[in-house]
């Protein structure tokens, strides 16, 4: 069935250039004790048809900086900057009503939790319907064929059951299904898979994740994977990009990242995660204390007060990016695996926080 656009675009021709430029994009909340900044200065180029994985803890930035792009944030109580460049089309300016003909139709964003992202009183097959006719100016019938094809692309069994179903009629599983069938039902060209994940068991994690790659290659989609966790990104990303504080702190190739890193946060991301070759029962590395608080962050590097290889110039002056080898950058005064980096661990008196890389976490994309 072939998708007819009911409202008309104004981008200009794609001519092989990026499908998407953030530069300098900042988002602030205003809040009882401050203005909090929860992206700060972010810079990033997306290609056609790739994938970036966006890693960091909770509250370093990632979920603000996807629902920023796409512009999804409340406008009363934020305040934003930079520019966000889609296809040649800056959005920045876009009014309310021009933005919900790109949502949805050009780019779509899979939440976190299904249970809160799908209406509880609305059947299922009118959430998925709802945008087809919108966006593809279908009659009823053909939005309901193309629910149908769309819940069984997703492996949902049942597909014409299943869109007369509510929500709380399936498993955490099926309902993951459901958002990923709704955000990808009018063919966006940029999809945010926000912790897809969540609350799922490693099966079905699995699942969901080669599902993603699945419908990417189909659709030829560009994707930004947006975890907590470096072994979600491991093999399904071009890119990995690593936040902390509101700050992309690192970012490099897949591979690269994970058999040069630089940043020492990043390596201790990568040493918290639990290996299979460690005897049962093994206690997982922890990141000792806390992120910082965004509405008063600290002078200096932001991840100096729990890193390994502080040194007073840390805690005094913020590093700025640098380039380790072409697309690899990393903000870090003392890096991973250099002399500078090796002589501050043995002025701490430290080990290196982190185990040598996990070669099966680094294997090539699907």
């Amino acid at each position: 069935m072939s998708p007819r656009r009911r409202v008309a675009t104004d981008y200009p021709v794609d001519d092989g250039g990026p499908l998407l430029e953030v530069e300098d994009l900042t988002t602030a909340f205003r809040t009882p004790r401050g203005r909090l900044v929860a992206v700060d200065g972010v810079s990033l180029t997306l290609q056609p048809g790739t994938t970036l994985g966006v890693v960091g803890e909770s509250g370093s930035g990632k979920t603000v900086l996807s629902r920023s792009i796409m512009r999804l944030l409340p406008q009363k109580g934020t305040e934003t900057g930079g520019r966000v460049v889609f296809r040649g089309r800056e959005l920045t300016p876009l009014s309310r009503k021009e933005l919900r003909q790109i949502w949805g139709a050009e780019m779509a964003m899979i939440f976190q939790d299904p249970m809160t992202s799908l209406n509880p009183t609305m059947k299922l097959g009118r959430q998925i319907t709802e945008s087809l006719r919108y966006h593809l100016d279908m009659s009823r019938n053909e939005a309901r064929e193309h629910a149908v094809a769309l819940l069984r692309s997703v492996g949902i069994p049942t597909p014409e059951r299943r869109l007369g179903e509510y929500p709380h009629q399936l498993s955490g599983g099926l309902r993951q299904r459901v958002t990923i069938a709704i955000a990808l039902a009018c063919g966006p060209r940029l999809l945010f898979a926000d912790e897809p994940t969540t609350a799922l068991d490693v099966t079905v994690q699995a699942q969901i994740l080669d599902l993603l790659a699945a419908q990417q290659r189909e659709r030829s989609m560009t994707m930004v994977l947006v975890t907590h966790d470096l072994s979600v990104v491991a093999g399904r990303t071009d890119e990995i990009a690593v936040m902390y504080a509101g700050r992309i702190v690192e970012r490099a190739p897949t591979k690269v990242l994970f058999s040069k890193m630089k940043m020492p946060y990043t390596e201790a991301l990568l040493a918290s995660l639990p290996r299979a070759d460690r005897p049962s029962h093994t206690p997982l590395k922890v990141i000792p204390g806390r992120p910082p608080d965004l509405v008063d962050p600290p002078k200096g590097c932001r991840f100096a007060p729990r890193c390994s290889y502080a040194q007073d110039k840390c805690l005094a002056e913020d590093p700025p990016l640098r380039e380790a080898s072409p697309g690899h950058v990393y903000a870090c005064w003392f890096p991973v695996g250099t002399p500078a980096g090796r002589g501050a661990l043995t002025a701490n008196g430290r080990a290196a926080g982190a185990a040598p890389a996990d070669p099966t976490l680094a294997r090539s994309s699907p």
